[in-house]
């Protein structure tokens, strides 16, 4: 793997944050600690690993504000870096479905950008890294962990619906399913606060079942 240290990574990060600040460095961070928290369990992944490329999945929003060109800015900026397995992920945790047009918002790319990203696609065979961070991308918002429900619909009332939304809504619970058979157990079992955060109120506060 060519990956950051995660003190490499954390420095990249901070200087993305200058230069485009907002809910998506929060929202990276919760991924990359659901990435090593599933990790930690699975016995094929490494949690380290897991870590860092769950935080800079959204590097390429360092470049501004835009739709789903963020994936190739990630990508393009991670290659110059030498990071070439972190900046795989930065295209691929967009496609739960391995197709330019099942994604969750607009392309902003260009004619000859679109080829490159479809020839991309074409040449991989999606890995569990890359599964694991589509899979944690669909359960974290900047403010938490959450069921993947809510993280969809969060998306959804932000971009919008089209024709294959039902198909990737699919996909990333396909996903989930085949990590927690993998596990053992529910995702949800190792990450703290879900219910808190997707119920927006304190676990503490909830009466009691005798």
């Amino acid at each position: 793997m060519t990956l950051p240290t995660r003190e490499q990574a954390q420095r990249l990060m901070q200087e993305a944050e200058r230069l485009n600040p907002g809910p998506w460095v929060r929202h990276s961070w919760y991924v990359a600690e659901a990435a090593c928290a599933i990790a930690q369990r699975h016995p094929a992944l490494e949690p380290e690993s897991a870590w860092i490329m769950g935080f800079l999945h959204d590097i390429g929003r360092r470049a501004g504000k835009t739709a789903m060109r963020h994936t190739l800015d990630g990508y393009a900026f991670l290659m110059e870096q030498g990071f070439n397995t972190a900046a795989r992920l930065c295209i691929t945790h967009v496609f739960p479905i391995k197709d330019l047009q099942a994604v969750a918002c607009q392309w902003d790319c260009s004619a000859e950008e679109m080829a490159f990203l479809e020839a991309f696609l074409a040449g991989i065979e999606f890995d569990l890294y890359d599964r694991l961070i589509q899979l944690c991308d669909a359960i974290a918002l900047p403010t938490g962990f959450c069921l993947m429900e809510k993280r969809l619909m969060d998306v959804a009332l932000r971009h919008g619906v089209n024709d294959r939304s039902i198909e990737r809504w699919q996909a990333f619970l396909g996903i989930q399913q085949a990590f927690e058979a993998d596990l053992g157990c529910s995702i949800y079992m190792l990450l703290p606060g879900v219910v808190e955060n997707t119920f927006g109120f304190e676990s503490s506060v909830l009466p009691r079942v005798e």
